[in-house]
């Protein structure tokens, strides 16, 4: 166990000095195969996504799946250090990009793979580092799934404080126009789209679907963008505006979009997609029971992850804070990721799917 945490300390030093930002993850998906096949695996690649099959695998098995990204997004303003330059203080703090969010998790997950790869178990398994998690973009998990052996859970590595998030929030981003009729803004003519599309904010700001998770609360649904007026002497006749949606496990995203147009019916919503679910694993769950036996604690999650295009059963688990992600001087404590391995390696011994 030492040898395999010292490993995830060096690899993830590597990842650091590896810029990864989302759609550029050519070099860190290189260290990534090279690491596992150094080690004895033979790793799959689909573009910038890597993943490995533990020995053995048996299709008539439940399979795990291990599951991290190797993006990053663009160093914030701030940084008093390079962030592509991993250095370490006294007290056990990694600063670099990435180091938190999700560097720690996938080389955690990799050391405990590693492991289990070589214990007996009563499952198969798989490490799956993916792509463009930060831009849910379609080169990433999305175009691997289809390539997998079935999976029957998955645990998704972010930084949750090794407390499991058993339920996480969707995206829908949403394109709205509001109707009006053009005219003349000194005369009493034309029909304002603008004071339409102000009676709708209002509702949209105040909606509240009726059913409410327990874990997640209420839908968030933010105005985030408006545009509208050719002129300023035309009454305008069209207000467009843009939606963010947060979707909770008390509905699908499908569900969400019609609830929402119909209780704003003077609106044509248009969804840019909604393929961005919401998640949900049951409290009950022998990942979740075994987690709370540590000493951990379930929440649920607000964050976006790859566990939004996962068509399974899935929690997200992982060290460090997600307070520190995508922040300058990002970082992480090495005794995180020594916690991680053996709390992965230990809820993962003598499981049963």
């Amino acid at each position: 166990m030492d040898e395999l945490y010292y490993q995830a300390i060096d690899l993830l030093k590597e990842l650091i000095s590896t810029p990864s930002l989302s759609r550029e993850e050519v070099h860190a998906a290189d260290i990534i195969q090279r690491h596992l096949m150094t080690n004895g695996h033979s790793p799959n690649r689909h573009g910038n996504n890597v993943w490995a099959v533990a020995p053995g695998y048996d299709p008539s098995l439940p399979t795990l799946l291990l599951n991290s990204h190797i993006d990053t997004v663009k160093p914030a303003a701030g940084w008093t250090c390079d962030p592509f330059k991993p250095e370490e203080d006294e007290e056990g703090r990694i600063y670099g990009l990435g180091s938190n969010d999700a560097g720690a998790s996938l080389v955690s997950l990799i050391s405990t793979f590693l492991y289990m790869s070589e214990m007996p178990r009563s499952y198969n398994l798989i490490m799956l580092a993916s792509a463009e998690e930060e831009i849910s973009g379609k080169n990433g998990i999305e175009s691997v799934i289809p390539l997998l052996p079935r999976v029957d859970l998955a645990i998704v590595g972010e930084p949750t404080g090794m407390n499991p998030a058993i339920a996480e929030k969707g995206l829908m981003v949403l394109d709205a126009e509001v109707y009006g009729v053009a005219g003349h803004a000194a005369r009493d003519e034309g029909d304002n789209a603008i004071y339409h599309a102000a009676d709708a904010i209002y509702t949209l700001k105040n909606l509240r679907l009726p059913v409410v998770s327990e874990l997640l609360g209420h839908v968030k649904i933010s105005v985030t963008q408006i545009n509208a007026g050719t002129q300023h002497n035309v009454v305008p006749d069209l207000c467009k505006m843009v939606v963010d949606v947060r979707t909770t496990d008390a509905y699908t995203n499908a569900e969400t979009l019609e609830l929402i147009r119909a209780a704003v019916p003077e609106c044509r919503f248009t969804p840019r997609s909604t393929r961005l679910n919401p998640s949900h694993i049951s409290p009950d769950h022998v990942i979740v029971r075994r987690l709370k036996m540590l000493g951990y604690v379930p929440f649920g999650s607000p964050t976006l992850s790859d566990q939004a295009l996962m068509p399974w059963t899935s929690v997200k688990i992982g060290p460090g804070q997600s307070s520190r992600s995508h922040t300058a001087d990002e970082f992480i404590f090495t005794s995180e990721i020594r916690e991680a391995i053996a709390t992965y390696t230990r809820i993962l011994s003598g499981l049963n799917l």
